[in-house]
């Protein structure tokens, strides 16, 4: 029995799709985690950084990152990284600015980069950055 040429080629590219579909499964690789509410953040946060209490949170409307303040002033940055959520605290050589309504974040460390936030409340959250600046 011989199989035409187009057939050998669907098959071929079946199986092909399954071992990449199996290798993305079994190496953990899929969606990109969000931060849904505030529970989710207090959670992502102390993973970060054990201990952190937020008394402010502000969380990105789409749900990828967040803003978080201690009661000390100190600043937690989250943002998706692959498929888990990583956490920096913001020094003062962080830099922060409002484009188009959103907030963009530079955390001036090269291996974290910087992050574009959609906050309800982006000025606030700018100041807030601005002020570890001036301690």
């Amino acid at each position: 029995m011989t199989l035409p040429p187009a057939l050998l080629q669907f098959l071929g590219s079946l199986a092909a799709i399954l071992v990449l579909a199996a290798i993305a499964w079994r190496l953990k690789l899929g969606p990109e985690p969000r931060l849904d509410d505030e529970n989710a953040a207090r959670r992502a946060a102390d993973e970060a950084v054990s201990g952190f209490e937020p008394v402010a949170i502000g969380l990105d409307n789409e749900g990828r990152g967040a803003l978080l303040r201690d009661a000390g002033g100190r600043i937690l940055l989250l943002r998706p990284h692959g498929t888990h959520i990583a956490g920096r605290l913001l020094s003062d050589r962080a830099d922060a600015r409002i484009e188009d309504g959103a907030l963009f974040v530079d955390t001036a460390e090269k291996r974290y980069g910087s992050a574009r936030l959609a906050l309800a409340d982006a000025s606030a959250w700018m100041q807030a950055i601005e002020a570890i600046k001036n301690r």
